[in-house]
């Protein structure tokens, strides 16, 4: 019997942040988490109105209790390189929390898996080196 392939793809913070409310059917079978949006999500649920904060932070908890996030290992800073100079070649730069998001898009590089989030525009330049699977933002 030949192995069949489990599929699998690393979700960013958009996706984390509302898990609950994407399609099951839109999801890899296997879902991976990069340890980058432990730190990167603290910052983005203080953005929003004081209700929705409390939400998203509710959610991001319930999340992080639930995956055990791929490292950021050596790998990954390779990878890194690569990411970088791909959006550098683009004329973008990195600031604000986009280097936060170079590192989750680098470590899908490192673990061979697609991307799935719902801002894609934060990925822009790195589509030559993974796949990015944009997912309709929720409702």
């Amino acid at each position: 019997m030949a192995d069949e392939q489990i599929p699998r793809g690393i979700i960013d913070t958009s996706v984390v942040i509302d898990l609950e409310h994407v399609p099951a059917g839109d999801l890899p079978a296997e879902l991976a988490v990069s340890a980058v949006p432990w730190p990167n999500s603290r910052q983005a649920p203080t953005r929003h109105p004081i209700r929705t904060s409390a939400r998203r932070q509710d959610r991001l908890q319930r999340a992080e209790a639930t995956f055990e996030p791929l490292p950021v290992d050596a790998n990954v800073a390779r990878a890194y390189g690569r990411i970088y100079a791909a959006v550098s070649g683009t004329g973008r730069k990195a600031r604000g929390a986009r280097p936060l998001d170079l590192v989750i898009a680098a470590t899908a590089l490192a673990s061979d898996l697609p991307l799935y989030t719902r801002n894609p525009g934060d990925f822009r330049g790195t589509e030559s080196l993974i796949g990015i699977v944009t997912l309709a933002p929720a409702t």
